[in-house]
């Protein structure tokens, strides 16, 4: 198994915040969201990019095929490489595990750069990277160095936004990518530094303050245990489920209600970062649509309702092993302030959920993406297999 170790999340729009906090225990990094937009429809174009794309990935082996071109709304983190460091902005993802750089700006090479014989191809359902796997030292902030095998682009896709990407998924995902080894894997960032001694335990958490029109909008990225600072209450965790296509990703099952009326059955699906809206099976989409009386809004591809329909909004509820999750109305629509980046009129209400366009049974039944992630601290845990939640003191903010 090939080592790819540290490459932790910063969200980046700027590099500000909190410095690194490094502790036996964990690392815990500041982040703040990117947003990115050339028209509303790219954001919209982009989500539903990715979800086509990991669906397919159920007939294409155990690649993570991901869009990466016109990624507008995303997590960025800028990470030191070499010795002295050269950063790098890299896109966080959770449904890939190959760490890459080179795209945009050239890898330099230090003293600390030792190149490898394998060659690493990644395919991406909009665009792809090729190139040579490097062992070199990573820098986070001013504070952590480790040292991991990177891959090192020599060819990438001209619509590449950033310099490459951080993939935090399981390491199951990055089978196929080493030329002439399909059944090698690269160790991930968040099992290298567990097996290095940096971290207690093989987990990586995510904590999202919601969008606000005063830019207070970022969080944290932590590797190892999880960091109270940023929940309340106790993490509930839920094994990774074994239906495909999900069990190839951060996958749980879970089942939706909306008031009295079920809005998806118990169903597999993915936890995803990298996906801005919530996504449903078809038919759980218009369970949602009818519950709600939204209409599908031609300008943004999204859901539209009525200030009288949001005032008169549901709980949308989320039944996760022995849990249940709630968004609450405010946390169910796309922030207001930014309806422009959407195409969307400035007095619009729109429902941030879209529909993945195959009916429930198809081993992917729906999508939790940022939308949802803002509103619980979200934990990965490699060692258990399992992925858990909890409330923040923003699980119920009426930012949007």
């Amino acid at each position: 198994m090939l080592s790819t170790v540290p490459l932790l999340t910063l969200l980046a729009l700027s590099v500000t915040g909190s410095p690194v906090e490094v502790r036996n225990s964990r690392i815990t990094l500041p982040i703040t969201r990117r947003l990115k937009f050339s028209n509303g429809t790219n954001l919209v174009q982009h989500d539903e990019a990715r979800v086509a794309a990991f669906r397919d990935n159920s007939t294409h082996g155990r690649r993570a095929d991901i869009p990466l071109g016109n990624q507008e709304s995303c997590y960025t983190v800028l990470v030191g490489i070499g010795d002295p460091p050269t950063y790098y902005d890299l896109f966080v993802d959770t449904g890939s595990a190959v760490t890459w750089v080179g795209a945009n700006m050239g890898y330099e090479k230090t003293a600390s750069s030792f190149v490898t014989p394998w060659e690493v191809v990644v395919e991406y359902s909009v665009g792809f990277f090729t190139g040579i796997l490097f062992h070199d030292v990573l820098t986070f902030g001013n504070a952590f160095t480790t040292e991991m095998t990177i891959g090192v682009a020599s060819d990438y896709d001209e619509d590449m936004l950033h310099n490459g990407v951080l993939g935090i998924g399981p390491a199951r995902l990055s089978a196929g990518s080493v030329k002439n080894h399909p059944e090698m894997e690269l160790e991930t960032i968040t099992q290298r530094l567990f097996d290095t001694g940096r971290i207690s335990q093989p987990l990586v958490g995510m904590f999202f303050q919601p969008s606000s029109r005063d830019g207070n909008d970022g969080g944290i990225l932590n590797f190892g245990e999880p960091n109270p600072a940023f929940y309340t209450g106790d993490i509930a965790y839920t094994s990774v489920t074994t239906i495909p296509t999900a069990s190839m990703f951060w996958g749980i099952e879970q089942r939706i209600t909306y008031g009295t009326t079920e809005i998806l059955p118990i169903a597999p699906g993915i936890v995803d970062c990298g996906s801005t809206y919530n996504h449903l099976a078809s038919d759980a989409y218009e369970n949602y649509r009818v519950a709600t009386g939204a209409n599908l809004d031609a300008r943004t591809n999204l859901l539209s309702i009525t200030l009288e329909q949001y005032d008169a909004l549901h709980p949308l509820e989320f039944h996760i092993g022995d849990q249940t999750y709630s968004l609450t109305r405010n946390a169910q629509i796309w922030p207001r302030y930014i309806n422009s980046y959407i195409n969307g009129l400035d007095s619009g209400i729109y429902l941030a959920f879209k529909s993945l366009d195959t009916p429930v049974g198809h081993g992917e039944d729906f999508r939790l993406g940022y939308v949802f992630l803002q509103r619980f601290y979200t934990a990965f845990d490699i060692a258990r297999s399992s992925v858990g939640f909890a409330e923040t003191p923003f699980t119920d903010a009426t930012t949007n």
